[in-house]
């Protein structure tokens, strides 16, 4: 009579309550190294933005990723570096001007150039003039005279005297007639923002101005919602290689 075959005994789980421990341990290690205060506000913000949908807010604030350079991460780092110097402009930015962020009155990215902060034309002149509509602005400029007086924005990371450019744009329906083309209209609003900022207190000897017309659209012109995009100013905190 043939003996019956034993089934081989099950392998052993308890490891995995070694792993598991071991993995929670690394996560709380991890955890305490964390620091907030290092946390790029400006990147934070426009990922948040980018995941709940808002086209406005995560479209204009989303710029090329640090995982995209990590190939290049030696060979890049003492622009790194200089980029770094911008950093706490930004944080402060973000704090000082979060309603006007809110309400899409005022967009803060980065690019090339430095630290840009938009003024949505709609919300500061009428379509087709350059005059600010002073009375719902008017707290809006004295922060942004505080903020351009700031101690940060004093020097670079070389100690190199910041400089400033105010640019004005348009889209390319917007000339009435009052000045003789977009290129006049866009310059008026970028002078007049100058205007009110030193009015406010900011030194205008570290200012340039600069118009544009509707030569550099954010997005489309061929939709009202991207014409109201385009009609912009963008106040430029300028980087090392740009004054």
């Amino acid at each position: 009579m043939a003996k019956e075959k034993k089934e081989p005994p099950k392998p052993s789980k308890a490891w995995m309550d070694t792993y598991g421990d071991m993995i929670t341990l690394m996560l709380c290690f991890f955890v305490m190294l964390y620091d907030p205060s290092e946390t790029d506000a400006i990147q934070m913000a426009a990922l948040t933005a980018a995941i709940q949908g808002d086209p406005t807010a995560g479209g204009q604030s989303l710029a090329t990723g640090r995982l995209s350079d990590l190939g290049n991460t030696i060979s890049n780092l003492p622009a790194l570096e200089k980029g770094r110097s911008l950093g706490l402009s930004e944080k402060r930015a973000v704090s000082l001007f979060a309603p006007d962020i809110h309400t899409n009155k005022i967009t803060i990215t980065s690019d090339e150039r430095g630290l840009v902060i938009t003024l949505a034309s709609d919300s500061f002149f009428k379509k087709g003039s350059a005059e600010l509509n002073i009375e719902e602005t008017r707290e809006t400029l004295q922060n942004l005279a505080l903020f351009f007086n700031s101690d940060e924005l004093l020097k670079d990371s070389d100690g190199n005297i910041r400089k400033f450019r105010i640019e004005g744009h348009t889209d390319p329906y917007e000339y009435q007639g009052n000045y003789l083309s977009n290129w006049e209209l866009s310059t008026a609003r970028a002078i007049n923002v100058l205007h009110y900022l030193s009015n406010f207190g900011a030194d205008e000897s570290r200012f340039s101005v600069a118009g544009y017309a509707d030569n550099q659209p954010k997005f489309s012109d061929e939709t009202e919602e991207g014409q109201a995009y385009n009609r912009r100013v963008d106040i430029i905190i300028l980087d090392e290689g740009h004054f």
